[in-house]
């Protein structure tokens, strides 16, 4: 069978949507189907797409509208996939495409590629029907096999700077291999406290990599501005936050691990106030990762809150996970796929539409359940509704640009 090749058409001298005059203008063939050149290809639409149908049928299994999988408590899965699954699937897209750029080095394209997504989309499928031995191994094998292929691709190209996101992929492994331990009995924890292994760690590659993308992407769109928050404040905020994380996930509930997270969240505060995001609120595609930011310091907020006993870790925790993780993932995914597909850097209103429903569901999820408590099933469908909503856009939107070759005629 021969390897398909896509054509890209001849562009026309005063450029096509997204291209810019005077981008390659002559036929050629480009090996290979374009959902497999580039790892956010496969990964930004099996997670949007999970996305969509994953939290409306936890929400609805949570209410008793259906039966949610028997292969483990539902809490768990719910957990587990939304990190694991969801944020894990945007991750490896992110960290196999940007390796690439880092480096000047292929990352898995094609067969490579393909198998990789085909490993995610068998253990979300085996989560929910296979025995627990099969999904649990399924599972296990990403995030080691991404971990290899970054960490091989930067020593060999002496990037070292961008090591520590390898360490990071590394750990998060570990962590995923501790919870299928305690799962299965394996290991003596609570496979809950993994899960919060897992927050942290994703947490942690987002305030590494939003601390270099959202200034730069800031500077790019604003010449002229400088934007870096002190080197100190970088080290202080990234360091503050690793320990207050390891102490939470580690240790029982202490005032200490509060003072913690209370100074994490002035530090990010302070971080992001040299971002100036004020400057960005005429650009749709900056702005909503400025304010996906903000969730880090409220989430360390609630957090801190957690361990006096104040409220629970639920808020502090879907501050973290829907505020910061998902609304970041919605910029980025958005910002990143229009340009790895030759297309302008512009927000439309359709992905617009999806940050607002995004950054809504956040608020909708952590703060009605804490103001108004028996309002919290009513929380949760409308939260779920704008989650699916905001994701099922983003496949509309971006699944045929995903699909499709660029539109300026590169690989990728």
């Amino acid at each position: 069978m021969k390897t398909p090749v896509t054509t890209i058409p001849r562009v026309p001298p005063g450029g096509v949507q997204g291209v810019e005059p005077g981008a390659p203008s002559a036929q050629f063939p480009l090996p290979g189907w374009p959902l497999f050149r580039l790892g956010f290809r496969p990964f930004y639409l099996c997670a949007a797409g999970f996305a969509v149908i994953a939290v409306p049928y936890w929400v609805a299994g949570l209410l008793g509208w259906v039966d949610l999988p028997q292969t483990m408590p539902p809490l768990l899965w719910h957990a587990h996939e939304m990190l694991f699954g969801f944020a894990v699937a945007v991750i490896v897209g992110f960290l196999l495409t940007a390796g690439k750029a880092w480096t000047g080095l292929a990352t898995p394209r094609g067969a490579s590629l393909a198998a990789m997504a085909g490993v995610w989309l068998a253990a979300r499928w085996a989560a929910l029907s296979a025995p627990y031995a099969v999904y649990a191994l399924l599972d296990a094998v990403l995030l080691p096999w991404v971990a290899a292929v970054l960490i091989r691709v930067l020593l060999k190209s002496g990037n070292r700077r961008n090591l520590p996101l390898g360490a990071i992929l590394v750990l998060l492994a570990s962590t995923n291999l501790a919870f299928h331990a305690a799962a299965l009995g394996w290991l003596d924890i609570d496979p809950l406290r993994a899960l919060y292994a897992g927050l942290a760690l994703i947490v942690m590659i987002e305030c590494v990599i939003a601390g270099r993308v959202i200034p730069a992407f800031t500077m790019s769109a604003l010449p002229g501005s400088q934007l870096q928050a002190p080197p100190w404040l970088e080290r202080a905020a990234l360091s503050v936050t690793a320990v207050a994380l390891a102490a939470w996930v580690l240790l029982p509930a202490n005032a200490g691990t509060a003072i913690g997270f209370v100074a994490a969240a002035a530090l990010h505060l302070a971080r992001l106030w040299h971002w100036r995001p004020w400057r960005t609120r005429a650009r749709p595609i900056l702005w909503v990762l400025h304010a996906a930011y903000v969730w880090l310091p409220i989430g360390f907020t609630l957090l801190a809150a957690a361990e006096l006993s104040m409220t629970s870790a639920s808020a502090g925790i879907h501050a973290l996970a829907v505020g910061a993780t998902a609304g970041l993932i919605i910029g980025m995914v958005t910002r990143t796929a229009r340009g790895h597909t030759g297309r302008p850097l512009r927000a439309g209103r359709l992905e617009v539409a999806a940050y607002l429903l995004i950054l809504g569901a956040a608020g909708v999820r952590v703060f009605v359940p804490l103001l108004v408590p028996a309002r919290t099933a009513d929380a949760l469908v409308v939260a779920a509704v704008a989650w699916s909503l905001a994701f099922a856009m983003y496949l509309w939107r971006f699944a045929p640009w995903l699909l499709t070759s660029r539109l300026d005629g590169k690989d990728g």
